[in-house]
């Protein structure tokens, strides 16, 4: 599809017979207690799903007050080896799961194209969420807004898989930040570099002789992408193809540029510019690697480098793959050495250099019990929806400029992007 044919219209006439675009009333939730057992449903059970599944069962294991209770794939022989792990009862389709009145929180971990409306329905099924990243597709801009808009009329509980927003680095330096210990903020960069384009060389292929029906659901896997014929590559390798996936720039990027949206404490960009191409990896569809600059309406640029070709990120990192993300100010810079924050005057400034001690470093299973903590009291988690968003549209932009050649803009008063 052509980038200038995803408006509104085709999201509303690909949504006909969703739930995106129909309004239902939500499902009452069910008030967790302090102590009360949490119900986790896991939807999707590959090799992310699978992960997720591990760190509930740990914190089980550690004590804290949870079951995995269900769990749900496309794909039997996936579904079944999850079942028996977890001894959880097994759903095919994500709506029976979501109907399950002892599931009360779900973790998804389907592929890009399909979490955006499994977010809505479990949303309006009275379910809390944890939702790996990407949020949507690089195409679901409408369907992104739309997500927002049902997580909170609903009042659910939701945290974006950036299981980096753990790391205390991040919120100490906002801290920092809004105090003015760098003054007016300018300029700010991250990025994400990795060896591997999961995709041929990256992603297993369970049964290359499966076929669709009874134990694998090829409807339901497609969703509102484009038709097409079954094919085990793109089943099972999903992340090679447009119609599923934006590479890095969707896969990889929400690490890095969420902490610094976050830090800088901005919403969504103006404009957006990307380059960077299939360079390293031929049989994929989508770029290996992308570079962007976002301009935002606080008069500051973000930008976002990578590639999946090396996995050098330069100045170090934090988090694997992570380059170290620099923020500048007009009076200083700030940025990461060891588990230091270090604060750097600019030319002429009468700013002190300082270095801050880093409190707590990333931990997927603090981010995981964050999650599940905010499903007893209803507080915002660290990766709250409106970051989950804001990031997902500023890399959407990033998505189509790259396609279409051009500069991405973003309407405001409309909320629509524009070519």
């Amino acid at each position: 599809m052509e980038a200038k044919e995803l408006t509104r219209r085709g999201f509303l006439a690909r949504a006909a017979g969703t739930t995106a675009g129909v309004a239902l009333a939500a499902a009452p939730a069910r008030i967790l207690g302090a102590n009360e057992r949490i119900g986790v449903g896991v939807i999707g059970c590959g090799g992310r799903g699978s992960y997720h599944a591990q760190v509930y069962q740990n914190l089980r294991n550690g004590g804290y007050p949870l079951d995995i209770v269900a769990v749900c794939d496309t794909y039997r022989g996936r579904l079944d080896r999850a079942a028996k792990a977890h001894n959880a009862k097994p759903y095919m389709d994500h709506k029976d799961l979501l109907a399950d009145p002892n599931v009360d929180a779900v973790s998804i971990a389907t592929p890009d194209h399909i979490h955006g409306y499994q977010v809505i329905d479990a949303a309006r099924a009275g379910k809390d969420m944890y939702c790996e990243k990407p949020l949507t597709h690089w195409r679901q801009f409408e369907l992104t807004k739309e997500l927002r808009k049902v997580v909170k009329e609903t009042k659910r509980v939701f945290q974006i898989g950036s299981q980096g927003m753990s790391d205390g680095a991040w919120h100490q330096a906002a801290a920092l930040i809004r105090a003015g210990e760098i003054g007016q903020p300018i300029h700010a960069e991250c990025g994400y570099f990795r060896v591997g384009d999961w995709g041929e060389r990256g992603m297993p292929v369970d049964d290359p002789n499966v076929k669709p029906g009874a134990d694998l659901r090829w409807e339901a896997f497609l969703g509102d992408s484009p038709k097409a014929p079954f094919d085990v590559s793109r089943y099972f390798r999903w992340r090679m193809y447009e119609d599923y996936s934006g590479g890095p720039v969707t896969d990889l990027f929400p690490h890095s540029l969420s902490p610094v949206v976050h830090m800088l404490g901005v919403t969504i960009p103006s404009c957006v510019v990307a380059t960077g191409g299939i360079f390293r990896y031929p049989e994929r569809e989508v770029p290996d690697t992308c570079n962007l600059l976002a301009d935002y309406p606080e008069k500051l640029t973000i930008a976002v480098l990578g590639t999946q070709g090396n996995d050098d990120p330069g100045t170090g990192n934090r988090g694997a793959g992570g380059r170290i993300p620099t923020i500048r100010g007009w009076d200083a810079s700030l940025t990461f050495q060891g588990n230091e924050i270090v604060i750097r005057p600019a030319g002429g400034s009468n700013k002190t250099a300082k270095r801050i001690p880093i409190e707590r470093g990333e931990d997927m299973g603090a981010y995981v019990r964050d999650f599940l903590d905010r499903c007893r009291d209803r507080k915002p988690t660290l990766g709250h929806v409106d970051l989950a968003v804001d990031v997902q549209i500023a890399l959407q932009m990033a998505m189509l400029a790259w396609r279409e050649k051009t500069m991405a803009r973003f309407d405001p008063e409309k909320q629509e992007i524009i070519l």
